[in-house]
């Protein structure tokens, strides 16, 4: 696991929660919290995230020292460790897919979130893997490693999901943005895929463009070219 200190919790409202309490306290860069359980497991826009034991729970802290502006770049970061991490514990037949802008993917069902917070010159990142149990009651579809054809403990994942994230935020942090940008891309729909993006209360269809230098979804519409640098976003137009 390299640099990575992990402090393990049986069960525990919220990872991310003990991560920004941690950060606060002066907590160093590639600190973890790992749960069994989470009580109060949320993800984007403040929604609940399924939290049983079974699954991987974890929260790291970063202090990368980049700029504030490239901390959104982290998302995306970590969203290639992750599809990484799938890609590892499942046969090889099957790969894992991404979806703007971090949602991770095995057969267009979610096997996986990440939710990212700030606190001073920290970044939190929240990783949820679904392991052996996914949601059922949600208005997506849903999966895990082990309904997908794999086999792995919550320890294995863990450990893989780490060296993973280590190897593309050294990448990173050596190379830039764009190798990342250049992975996300080969992972994620195809140009020209027809998709719905709902930002700020407005739905836009179009036909997807790629990503951005600094992240953002390109679109084409009908009106022309859009940014959207938050978001929703749905396959299909």
């Amino acid at each position: 696991m390299g640099q990575f200190s992990v402090t393990h919790h049986k069960m525990i409202a919220s990872t991310n929660d003990e991560a920004r309490r941690l950060a606060v306290e002066g907590a160093p860069h590639r600190t973890v919290v790992h749960a069994d359980e989470q009580s109060g497991g949320r993800g984007r826009l403040s929604r609940r995230w399924f939290s049983p034991p079974g699954n991987l729970y974890i929260s790291i802290v970063l202090r990368t020292g980049q700029p504030p502006s490239r901390t959104a770049e982290l998302s995306f970061v970590t969203a290639l460790a992750v599809a990484d991490t799938v890609d590892s514990l499942l046969p090889q037949t099957v790969r894992a897919t991404l979806k703007w802008p971090n949602d991770v993917l095995v057969d267009g069902a979610k096997i996986a979130g990440i939710l990212l917070e700030q606190v001073d010159d920290a970044t939190i990142i929240g990783i949820g893997l679904n392991i052996l149990q996914a949601p059922t009651n949600i208005a997506y579809k849903a999966t895990t490693i082990l309904a997908s054809g794999g086999l792995a403990s919550v320890d294995q994942a863990r450990d893989s999901l780490l060296e993973c994230l280590g190897r593309h935020l050294e990448i990173w942090s050596q190379d830039g943005f764009g190798p990342v940008r250049d992975q996300w891309l080969e992972r994620s729909f195809p140009i020209g895929a027809a998709i719905r993006a709902n930002s700020a209360g407005e739905s836009i269809a179009g036909a997807f463009a790629g990503m951005d230098a600094d992240g953002a979804l390109l679109l084409d519409t009908p009106s022309g070219r859009r940014r959207i640098v938050a978001g929703d976003i749905a396959i299909g137009g």
